[in-house]
């Protein structure tokens, strides 16, 4: 690395860590405003608040560092131009490109760091942060949490209704299995509950009554005790409970093949998730380069521009990131699409301030 790209360089990495820390330092002063009388109200002590804001400190981090990019490219490109050094430094032939390369090597050092974080940090500080919440802030929290009318389609054209499902997941009450052929129902077998043998590795249902349908009519039978071989297990059931924040990302890789798999619909707000855990590195790397060509020639209104800029299109960002993660949870555009549209869309633009810039 030049000496140059040396200095350029550490001038970004100062930047990008003072911003980093200030947004930070905000997100948790505007938190603490919120909350701070269900503190009281809970008599928590101080060391419990600061366990709180630690655990949600990754996930802040993941939100802002777009935003800190953007302002510390601006900022110190934008001191170059306004102190005369930029115009001295292309006038010694360093091109567009050869200027944006010690930004695009801290960029991609952020975006490590940030893979590091969205994949496995995040999720594991945010696994602990909802178990201190439900512990503290939620009522009932000791409670154990039961899924209710839960429809799954089985390999071999076969659909389970639950009723409930208990704590634990090895019992199931108000069981139906049905089985179809083609589109014509052939039989359904009702049980009042179903356990889990896990010697057996297969579900038992008990006080089980079938009716088969066929073209001369119905049949009925009954069993006080049916096995059932189901690619449904307790673990996938216990997984219903998860959040796809809660999950690293291979748990949330596995846990959307399980259930496309087993026939699980409404799967929209996952799948954004786990894109966005793959997206939402690169946001950063991408801002990078709207940030250095924007601030590469002289504007009037100094600093205050540069800063009016950062947060217009900081904000802007998040918005459009938001919105199109909405748009994804909701099924109006693919979940894969609507993670990465806003790197895309922001690669678009920044190419095309990049390519101004050179001309």
């Amino acid at each position: 690395m030049k000496i140059l790209d040396k200095y350029i360089f550490r001038q970004f990495a100062k930047a990008f860590l003072f911003s980093s820390i200030a947004f930070v330092c905000l997100f948790v002063l505007v938190n603490m405003v919120e909350k701070l009388d269900e503190f009281m109200d809970k008599n928590l002590s101080l060391w419990q608040i600061v366990y709180d804001y630690i655990l949600s400190i990754p996930s802040i981090i993941l939100i802002i560092s777009p935003v800190s990019a953007l302002l510390s490219s601006i900022l110190v490109a934008g001191k170059l131009s306004f102190s005369g050094e930029l115009p001295a430094i292309r006038s010694a032939g360093v091109s567009m490109r050869q200027l944006l390369t010690p930004f695009l090597f801290g960029g991609i050092i952020i975006l490590v760091l940030n893979i590091l974080n969205a994949w496995w940090i995040a999720p594991a500080a945010f696994t602990k942060l909802n178990a201190f919440e439900q512990r503290y802030f939620k009522n009932n929290s000791s409670e154990p949490h039961e899924n209710h009318n839960i429809h799954i389609l089985e390999p071999g054209k076969r659909m389970v209704s639950i009723g409930t499902i208990s704590a634990d997941c090895n019992k199931l009450s108000t069981v139906s299995i049905e089985e179809f052929s083609g589109i014509r129902l052939i039989s359904r077998t009702d049980a009042d509950t179903m356990r889990y043998d896990s010697k057996k590795n297969e579900w038992v249902m008990q006080n089980a009554s079938t009716r088969f349908f066929t073209k001369q009519g119905e049949a009925f039978h009954f069993e006080r005790l049916v096995p059932q071989k189901l690619a449904l297990s307790p673990n996938s059931l216990a997984e219903l409970n998860l959040q796809p924040d809660e999950m690293d990302i291979m748990l949330h890789y596995q846990y959307l093949a399980k259930k496309q798999k087993a026939g699980f619909s409404g799967l929209e707000r996952s799948m954004v998730k786990f894109h966005n855990k793959i997206a939402l590195p690169f946001a950063s790397l991408v801002i990078i380069l709207i940030g250095v060509p924007l601030s590469a020639k002289k504007k009037r209104g100094g600093l205050a521009s540069e800063i009016s800029i950062t947060l217009f299109t900081g904000f802007l960002f998040i918005g459009l990131q938001k919105t199109s993660a909405i748009a994804g949870d909701q099924g109006m555009i693919n979940p894969m699409l609507a993670a990465w549209l806003p790197n895309i869309l922001f690669l678009g633009i920044g190419y095309a301030i990049y390519k101004n810039a050179i001309d």
